[in-house]
């Protein structure tokens, strides 16, 4: 994930924090993040640390919507997170850096060449979430889980086209992300690694049909 700060001395930095009027929190992990403000009008940034939001369904279902690592972006105008059925939780200590929206986009700020450094990266990170957002989508249209699994894991070998992939979650995680039962999952997975389609060990999935 490309560095939102690319470019930018810690001079730089300093100024465009004290002209955007940033606030960093910081959260413990398992702690929801932002439950007071997750519906004003803001950019996010990870700072450190990795988080999640969380979608949950009348029935108290959860389902991961996304994955946050450092580097990464959410807020009320890139995630709808906005809404009540939606939890933002950190899943180790995490750090995180508030902009408020109107603030960044005051026309006034382009008249700073490090704003300017600034906002060029902030897009290009956006521009990656949608690429991964197009990617699960891709995954879930699949209708069984073992078609769900190939595909995430076809889609995870086409980026670097090694055969040994390293899942950047945990199984619980993967069935989240996926949108099926875990148990219904790790059968599945069983029936890969019996069938000579994998090998698995931890977050180490090693494609065999390649």
């Amino acid at each position: 994930m490309n560095n939102p700060f690319d470019g930018l001395t810690k001079v730089q930095i300093n100024k465009l924090f004290h002209l955007l009027g940033v606030h960093v929190y910081r959260y413990n992990r398992n702690q929801e993040i932002l439950p007071t403000i997750k519906s004003e009008n803001i950019i996010c940034i990870v700072m450190k640390g990795y988080a999640q939001i969380i979608s949950i369904d009348y029935n108290g279902n959860e389902t991961i919507s996304e994955d946050i690592k450092e580097n990464g972006i959410f807020g009320s105008n890139i995630a709808a997170i906005s809404s009540e059925n939606y939890e933002i939780v950190a899943k180790e200590d995490t750090e995180i850096l508030v902009i408020n929206y109107n603030t960044f986009m005051n026309s006034r700020n382009l008249n700073y060449i490090y704003f300017n450094i600034f906002m060029r990266n902030i897009f290009d990170i956006i521009n990656t979430k949608f690429k991964n957002v197009n990617e699960r989508i891709e995954v879930l249209e699949k209708k069984t889980i073992r078609d769900r699994l190939l595909e995430y894991f076809e889609i995870q070998y086409n980026k670097t086209y090694s055969r040994t992939i390293y899942l950047p979650f945990n199984l619980k995680d993967l069935s989240n992300y996926i949108s099926v039962n875990r148990s219904a999952m790790f059968r599945e997975l069983k029936n890969l690694k019996e069938e000579n389609f994998i090998s698995i060990k931890g977050r180490r999935v090693t494609l065999l049909y390649k």
